[in-house]
């Protein structure tokens, strides 16, 4: 059975930073897509990064410069360092994967999800 569980959220100012986790069990990082959404109260789920087996990472205006997507294949391991955080990056934040077809694309089209860790920033 594939679990996805992420940690690392919590409560910063704006300006700080946080690294986020996603262990992944039964389903090897390595395949080809992973991708980090959130969702803030009231908005849709939106895609905010994403890597795929090529090591191709894709973000949105929004994050781009600010936050990094990467992954451990030895420690099955998915990542995304935040730095720079805004008021607007508070959300719930989860890790998702897809075993085909293009990475950015709807939250939708991802297979696998995690429970989500929650990131709040404070201005």
């Amino acid at each position: 059975q594939v679990q996805l569980v992420e940690s690392g959220g919590g409560s910063v100012q704006a300006g700080g930073s946080l690294r986020l986790s996603c262990v992944a069990s039964a389903y090897s990082v390595s395949r080809n897509c992973l991708a980090w959404f959130r969702q803030a109260p009231g908005k849709e789920r939106e895609q905010v990064a994403f890597i795929d087996s090529a090591y191709t990472t894709g973000y949105p205006d929004s994050v781009k410069g600010r936050f990094s997507i990467s992954r451990d294949n030895v420690k099955n391991t998915l990542y995304l360092q935040m730095n720079n955080l805004k008021s607007e990056d508070t959300a719930m934040y989860y890790c998702a994967a897809r075993g085909s077809g293009d990475c950015y694309t709807s939250s939708s089209r991802f297979t696998y999800w995690g429970q989500g860790t929650q990131v709040t920033v404070s201005s």
